[in-house]
């Protein structure tokens, strides 16, 4: 069963009352007409008797089963993920539209108890599955090659083999998801509520974030203060729901006989360790030469003896306050996307035509953006909060190149198209980079280009520096909870911990930054997940470097790795680039790009 979508970027979204053109809204009748449509009770009373039915025709049989028999077993399978993951899309997009909205989310809480109780007898697949010999599986794959297509989805199934526990205990847990799930939507429900004022002017979370990117530093810092503020008077909420889904982890985990609370993140994202860490240790050890030099930069550009950390996303003193409209955004990220390859553009068209995006602010809107790939035989949506600034447009460019990718990666099939975290940011970063590069290129003049590329370094910045510290925060988070209850004093302790650490001497931290933690939600619904934008910064990095150096037949390479969805490990799709991840030299390439950059700007001051 598919995952529900959730908000992915850690970007500040922009709000305002601009005019920004007509902005578009999901058509989600792609998925069904509407929460009573007969097409969706048809769905449920389908998935309902062919999880019965598979359960009736295959508990305790997989391992009598032949090549074509396992096959077909699969196949059956990928059918009831695709009509679970289909309704699961279909309730959890509605959902995020209007979280607020109380009918929303009893159908969402509805589909997800009913496919829950219907998946639960299927639980003993996986578990036969890892029961099974692997000479035995092996053999097979050589007498059926449509079945040794599967063997990527076997085999990361099979990673999980040494943590399974008894059948009854593994039914157990996935009845009690639902529990999990209901925690997550507090979470989603609670931040959607949260309301603020600055200036007299009431306004949700997004809004207010979007203020800490304003010229205007005093309004930077009254928005920092009302967040502050807000996250403080609900903070013994945020900080029980973090100590619950924590607990949970770590009692699921204690039985699973996982060794650290990351393994099972880095398992579900077939990657080593070891990799992860190399690429942990090479962003903190490249702070100083990052983060920490660039923010002295920015500190003298605002005229500053020390940076507040509502500076940290201040405009340059230099850039204009200027809002991109949404055809003006249209059309850069198109141009950019259609001059790498008019492929690329064929592929993104239909999001803009097909009511496949979501892009304006709205009360109760969940804050945030995301792609959420749906099914295989239908299409991704993308889900924006869109009100002109300038890097809300590289958010665009970063969720399109989600989407595209999920759209070539749909003809692998539902088991098979997901592609683990580390590389499913690779063509979202990938697609923010070649809008920098069309837009630094037409650049009219100096000013304009540093204003692009303090931007790109702060994005950067945003995207490999900060997620790291937002690991270790979540590494800190989840080993102090294995050792007793966590107050929310000790949450903003573990928070401002890694501060100033991963930003830098130029920096002092006002009173209320400390619950700063309270409002990212990948920390409440996907752990650990935050070290994917680093991993796939680093790649792309590599990657564009490849790009420039070598572009002849670069795009037909690029586009085969996209359409191998999870079907190859990271070694396999890299290879063909001459790149290796797991060298810990790799992350130094990529790294340097960023350096590079900020190399770039302190030559401007001279």
């Amino acid at each position: 069963m598919l995952p529900l979508p959730f908000p992915v970027r850690d970007a500040n979204a922009t709000s305002g009352s601009e005019d920004l053109g007509n902005l578009p809204e999901w058509d989600l009748s792609d998925l069904y007409p509407s929460e009573d449509a007969p097409e969706l009770a048809r769905d449920l009373t389908w998935l309902e008797d062919a999880c019965a039915a598979f359960a009736a025709d295959y508990e305790g049989k997989l391992a009598g089963l032949d090549a074509e028999g396992l096959l077909e077993c699969i196949t059956r399978d990928e059918k009831i993920s695709g009509i679970a993951g289909r309704i699961m899309s279909f309730a959890g997009l509605r959902y995020y539209q209007l979280t607020t909205d109380g009918g929303r989310t009893k159908f969402l809480s509805d589909c997800q108890e009913k496919i829950t109780n219907f998946t639960t007898p299927l639980v003993f697949f996986t578990l036969e599955l890892n029961r099974l010999e692997e000479t035995a599986l092996t053999a097979m794959y050589g007498e059926n090659a449509a079945l040794a297509r599967y063997k990527p989805v076997l085999e990361r199934i099979r990673a999980m083999k040494p943590h399974q526990l008894s059948d009854e205990l593994e039914k157990f847990l996935h009845d009690l998801g639902v529990v999990g799930d209901a925690w997550e939507r507090l979470f989603d429900e609670t931040i959607a509520g949260l309301e603020f004022v600055v200036d007299g002017e009431e306004m949700g979370i997004e809004a207010t974030l979007n203020l800490l990117t304003e010229q205007d530093r005093a309004k930077r810092e009254a928005a920092s203060h009302e967040l502050a503020r807000v996250f403080g008077e609900n903070i013994r909420i945020f900080s029980r729901v973090h100590n619950t889904a924590a607990k949970e982890k770590e009692v699921i985990d204690r039985w699973r006989d996982m060794p650290t609370a990351q393994t099972g993140r880095h398992l579900s994202n077939h990657v080593e360790p070891e990799v992860v860490e190399a690429l942990r240790n090479a962003v903190v050890a490249a702070y100083p030469k990052l983060s920490h030099r660039y923010y002295e930069l920015k500190r003298k550009w605002l005229g500053l003896e020390r940076m507040q950390t509502w500076d940290r996303n201040a405009p340059l003193p230099i850039e204009d306050s200027k809002v991109v409209d949404w055809e003006q955004a249209e059309d850069i990220v198109m141009g950019a996307y259609t001059a790498f390859d008019a492929r690329m553009g064929d592929l993104a068209k239909p999001f803009f035509t097909d009511g496949w995006i979501d892009a304006g602010v709205k009360p109760g809107k969940a804050p945030g953006a995301f792609a959420h790939p749906t099914v295989t035989d239908v299409h991704p949506y993308v889900m924006l909060n869109y009100l002109g600034k300038p890097r809300d447009v590289m958010t665009l460019a970063h969720e399109l190149g989600h989407g595209v990718h999920q759209v070539l990666a749909a003809d692998q099939g539902e088991l098979l198209a997901s592609t683990p975290l580390t590389l499913a940011e690779t063509a979202s970063v990938f697609g923010e980079m070649l809008t920098f590069q069309k837009m630094l290129d037409g650049a009219k003049d100096q000013h304009e280009r540093k204003v692009l590329l303090a931007g790109k370094v702060e994005d950067m910045i945003n995207t490999v520096v900060r997620q790291i510290a937002f690991y270790d925060f979540e590494c800190k988070l989840h080993a102090a909870r294995r050792e007793g209850e966590l107050t929310p004093e000790d949450i903003n302790a573990l928070w401002m911990s890694v501060q100033a650490e991963s930003l830098g001497p130029a920096f002092d931290f006002a009173e209320g930054y400390e619950t700063f933690w309270a409002y990212i939600p990948h920390f409440v619904h996907s752990p650990f997940y935050v070290y994917a934008y680093a991993f796939g910064d680093g790649l792309v990095n590599a990657l564009y470097a490849v790009y420039e150096e070598s572009p002849e037949g670069f795009q037909d390479k690029y586009f085969d790795m996209l359409k191998a969805g999870g079907s190859k490990h990271h070694k396999e799709l890299l290879a063909p680039f001459g790149l290796d991840a797991s060298d810990p030299k790799f992350w130094d390439k990529g790294l340097s790009m960023i350096s590079g950059f900020i190399d770039q700007l302190e030559a401007m001051e001279g």
